[in-house]
């Protein structure tokens, strides 16, 4: 819901930055690959209850997302890189909410497993209407940027984030910050069936 405004935001500083790893011959892939082993480490850290370092590790993580699309582009974007790029990070998604299930069975699993299937339906809406919307030749004019159309909600990277921190910041808490992130991804998701209801008909 507030990613255009975020991105708007840092949109200057990441680009200086995307500048300077350009020029050391850093590529789009390379930083998706390494944020995407950041945020498996990340994962990690959750797991064995280290959870301060951890969301230096998620925070670092998403810094290399949002710096693999500003390296690609400064040259050209590819297919494969927009691929490698979403696919990474719902895996890395997934990995958060598993990761704390390992750290506390008892206590999380329930509320992550409810969050996996949430975060399956927030997917599945988001690619399906990317996939359709290439077929139709449609563009998003929100996110011109992007590899493929991509359709916002209530739910998105940004308030993944801010969720994924605050897991950490109080983990004792993640059932219930997880039932609330359920909420929202429903929401998101039905608004999503709506937009391709209307957009596809």
């Amino acid at each position: 819901m507030f990613d255009r405004q975020a991105t708007a935001l840092i949109r200057p500083a990441i680009t200086r930055l995307a500048r300077a790893l350009s020029a050391m011959g850093v590529s789009a892939d390379t930083l998706s690959v390494i944020g995407f082993a950041i945020g498996i480490v990340a994962a990690v850290l959750i797991a064995s209850q280290l959870h301060a370092w951890a969301i230096g590790a998620i925070v670092l993580s998403r810094l290399c997302d949002g710096l693999d699309g500003a390296v690609a582009r400064l040259s050209a974007p590819t297919d494969r890189g927009g691929f490698l790029d979403i696919t990474l990070d719902f895996l890395f998604y997934a990995a958060i909410p598993l990761a704390f299930a390992v750290a506390d069975p008892a206590r999380n699993a329930l509320a992550a497993a409810a969050l996996l299937t949430a975060f399956i339906g927030t997917g599945s809406s988001f690619l399906a209407f990317a996939a359709i919307a290439a077929k139709r030749g449609m563009a998003s004019t929100d996110y011109p940027d992007k590899s493929f159309f991509f359709l916002g909600g209530l739910a998105e990277a940004g308030e993944t984030l801010a969720f994924f921190i605050a897991m950490c910041l109080w983990p004792q808490h993640f059932a219930l910050l997880a039932w609330v992130f359920c909420g929202i991804c429903a929401l998101t998701v039905a608004t999503r069936l709506y937009w391709g209801w209307r957009s596809f008909g």
